[in-house]
């Protein structure tokens, strides 16, 4: 499992503008908060530096935040204590999730930022997918993002240089991303992310990880999550020529506002009540483009 132990301290620069804010982050996913109880239990598994959690405890959430990397537990319990939130930040990493909580405790179970394909290969995905699903209440849901990998595969290795300064506590960064992108899907690929932080005197500082990552087809997605008692409800997922698009998962009868979305699948899912008759049931949403930037 990839640690992001490097990358924590910086972690804010690659962070969007518009999702820095904690309350903002989660406003992101108002369409399905809107299906919880105010008083809900709620996992964001994968926390990063603890945004998403700590704008859901914001909302009267009772908010677990798990991560497999320490320093990013450690970063989102000190942001934690700087908004006054209430959230458990416990160091687990997906497989481990069943020791620490009982099964059936969450209404909704979130896995954002790119994450799931850190798990190694269709089998450790396949477990952390279990894990989740386990730990949802009958009729639960979990929220996740994933990079379309079928666009990234086509690309092949290269370099991508962000095309602006971020700034991020006084002081201004560029954000780099190499991948190595291997011949098979079932390869390990990686992706080295470096942050090249210049500082008052002119000075580079970089910080880089290499972080290791195992792709999967859209389809092959779809099966493992009903494997594991899950349907999919909502879907946003599609393949354009363009990178970026504008969407919103739609819950039935009800008319929202679009959210940015780049290069990512978002899935809303469902657990059965019954798991011994999984039948998926998807529903299918046409996004529509505009040129907006998204990163978690």
């Amino acid at each position: 499992m990839t640690e992001y132990d490097v990358l924590a301290d910086v972690y804010e620069w690659l962070i969007s503008d518009a999702k820095l804010p904690p309350a903002e982050f989660a406003a992101s996913f108002d369409d399905v908060l809107s299906l919880l109880p105010s008083n809900a239990h709620v996992l964001d598994c994968s926390c990063g530096t603890g945004q998403l959690a700590v704008g859901l405890a914001g909302l009267g959430m009772h908010v677990v935040a798990t991560d497999a990397s320490e320093a990013m537990i450690r970063r989102t319990a000190e942001l934690s204590e700087e908004f006054g939130a209430s959230v458990r930040a416990v160091r687990a990493n997906w497989e481990e999730l069943p020791e620490h909580f009982e099964d059936d405790t969450f209404d909704m179970v979130f896995c954002v930022g790119n994450s799931l394909h850190h798990a190694a290969g269709a089998t450790g995905r396949g477990a952390a997918l279990e894990s989740m699903s386990r730990l949802l209440r009958p009729g639960g849901r979990l929220v996740l993002t994933s990079r379309t990998w079928e666009r990234v595969r086509a690309r092949g290795s290269r370099l991508d240089i962000g095309d602006r300064l971020v700034r991020r506590n006084g002081r201004d960064a560029v954000v780099v991303y190499r991948w190595e992108i291997a011949p098979h899907w079932e390869d390990e690929h990686h992706i080295e992310i470096a942050i090249a932080q210049v500082d008052a005197t002119g000075l580079v500082l970089v910080r880089s990880e290499l972080l290791s990552c195992w792709p999967y087809r859209y389809e092959e997605l779809e099966v493992e999550l009903h494997r594991v008692g899950l349907r999919t409800e909502v879907s946003t997922f599609i393949l354009r020529p363009r990178t970026t698009w504008w969407s919103r998962a739609r819950c039935r009868h009800r008319a929202l506002r679009p959210w940015p979305v780049r290069a990512v699948r978002c899935f809303s899912l469902r657990r059965s009540s019954r798991l011994a008759g999984r039948k998926a049931a998807g529903e299918w949403r046409r996004p529509r483009t505009a040129g907006c930037r998204f990163c978690r």
